[in-house]
């Protein structure tokens, strides 16, 4: 799968609070969704959407008096609802890519908290037909560290590769770091789990760190970018740092999605 097209402006902005560093200070923001067009896709599915970091609570207008819910709960509605139809996508199938971190603390008043994520998973897994994803760095699943216990249509991957509707995607949840802290492994092991997985001849890799890209500010992993330029080249989706620029190409071919802060659509030709 290749995308031969990007919008350079939001077709959306959906906004939405982000946390500050004390109490009170939480400001307004806004979440772009990008448009991407991919040379293919398998027969039945008519978009896949992508996304990472939605480290965001809803507004207060959309909250209506109750408990602020993540962005990444509440967005998938807005997506199904309004966007995809602007975006003439059929009723086929809708696929889901998540590579990562969707927890905010509920006070808006600490950036970075650690929490339970199920309920956007679920929330996608309601209003799409399959969700694959993986973990990043602030994300639980219930109150202790590990992996979730999903059962179809979700599909969890940390080193792990899955086929869905004749889509075979590979997954490495976290970053590399101290493994004794959430979602880490030592670096020498993140890269040979990349490596394990490029055997397996995965079309697309979901990674909430990832490689690095050869454009000013794409900030990445440059061992774990060698390690896909020796491998035929495939679609990364990453998220954690923020590029400028979401879509940046390796040496070999590779396309690297960063969709951190951001959601992107992808529909066929």
């Amino acid at each position: 799968m290749r995308i031969t097209s990007l919008s350079d402006e939001p077709v959306r902005e959906i906004r939405f609070l982000n946390a500050g560093k004390r109490p009170g200070d939480f400001y307004s923001d806004s979440l772009p969704v990008l448009h991407g067009v991919v040379d293919a896709l398998p027969e039945g599915i008519s978009a896949l959407v992508v996304t990472a970091d939605l480290q965001g609570r809803e507004t207060f207008e959309s909250a209506r008096g109750q408990p602020l819910r993540l962005l990444g709960e509440v967005l998938p509605a807005m997506l199904l609802d309004d966007i995809l139809p602007s975006l003439n996508v059929g009723n086929q199938r809708i696929g889901v890519l998540l590579a990562g971190d969707f927890y905010t603390v509920p006070t808006l008043d600490r950036r970075g908290g650690s929490g339970d994520v199920r309920s956007v998973w679920r929330a996608f897994a309601d209003q799409m037909d399959w969700v694959v994803g993986v973990a990043g760095n602030h994300d639980l699943f219930g109150d202790k560290a590990g992996p979730p216990r999903f059962s179809d249509p979700m599909h969890f991957l940390d080193g792990d590769v899955v086929t869905v509707d004749g889509l075979r995607i590979a997954g490495l949840s976290g970053i590399p770091g101290d493994p004794r802290r959430l979602w880490r492994r030592h670096i020498d092991d993140f890269v040979d789990g990349v490596g394990s997985l490029l055997c397996e001849s995965p079309e697309i890799v979901i990674m909430h760190d990832g490689p690095d890209a050869p454009v000013p500010g794409c900030r990445g992993l440059a061992l774990v970018r060698e390690m896909f330029e020796q491998f035929n080249p495939t679609l990364v989706v990453r998220g954690h740092a923020h590029w400028d620029t979401p879509l940046a190409e390796l040496a070999n071919g590779t396309q690297v999605l960063n969709v951190d802060a951001r959601a992107v659509v992808l529909t066929a030709n």
